[in-house]
């Protein structure tokens, strides 16, 4: 499942931010690329240890708690520290997959790897190219969303930035264990909460909404790994 997340941060946040992000000091971005990524990785970020990247993901970490379609959607069991980078121009990533297994730096804490997050801070027009190539059962999935706006797309997936030809895209990545590991099983319980949540809308006092919240509850019980 692919899901554009709009306004994960508002406008004041990505303001905020990218104030905090035009300050800071990058680095080569391949310190956090495994042995095959590194290879095709063309980037600038920010060191995760720098009070700049801490800021912005103690930001990003509580938005996302707030926000219900990222919780729905992604249940989340624990939630990577977001990373940080920067693609100018000729820079790129090519076509790779996300590492299954993430070591949080500085602790003894490892996440699995279900999902990847791509939050973006640069405004699709101020520049060319960098677009976030996906490939999913569909075919190639082109994505370059508004600031402030979030994708949530599986981990597994083979994915690329295509080369900045002008300008920069700057945006946060970072990945999620979910408390339910199997991609079907994810979505299923996702449309059904969202069918849940437009029938309480429409009929909040249909008694065909409290058994299908015992459906889902149920399903997410029998699911779930903690």
């Amino acid at each position: 499942m692919l899901l554009p997340i709009p306004d994960v941060l508002n406008a004041e946040q990505v303001t905020q931010a990218r104030k905090v992000l035009e300050e800071a000091n990058w680095v080569d971005g391949r310190v956090t690329a495994g042995h095959q990524s590194a290879r095709t990785k063309n980037n600038q970020q920010l060191p995760e240890d720098s009070p700049a990247a801490q800021q912005l993901g103690e930001m990003i970490l509580a938005a996302l708690g707030q926000n219900a379609t990222f919780v729905a959607a992604a249940l989340p069991h624990r939630v990577f520290p977001p990373l940080f980078n920067r693609y100018q121009s000729g820079q790129s990533f090519g076509t790779h997959v996300d590492n299954a297994i993430r070591q949080i730096t500085g602790t003894s804490h490892r996440i699995r790897t279900d999902l990847s997050a791509t939050l973006f801070f640069s405004r699709p027009d101020e520049y060319e190219g960098g677009e976030l190539i996906i490939e999913d059962k569909y075919g190639l999935q082109t994505v370059k969303l508004p600031a402030g706006h979030m994708l949530l797309y599986p981990a597994s997936s083979l994915h690329q930035v295509r080369p900045i030809t002008s300008g920069a895209r700057v945006s946060s990545f970072f990945w999620i264990q979910s408390m339910v590991r199997d991609e079907s099983e994810r979505t299923l319980l996702f449309d059904l909460d969202v069918s849940i949540q437009r029938l309480n809308n429409d009929r909040s006092e249909d008694p065909i909404a409290v058994q299908l919240t015992g459906v889902y509850h149920n399903l997410l019980r029998r699911w779930a790994e903690l």
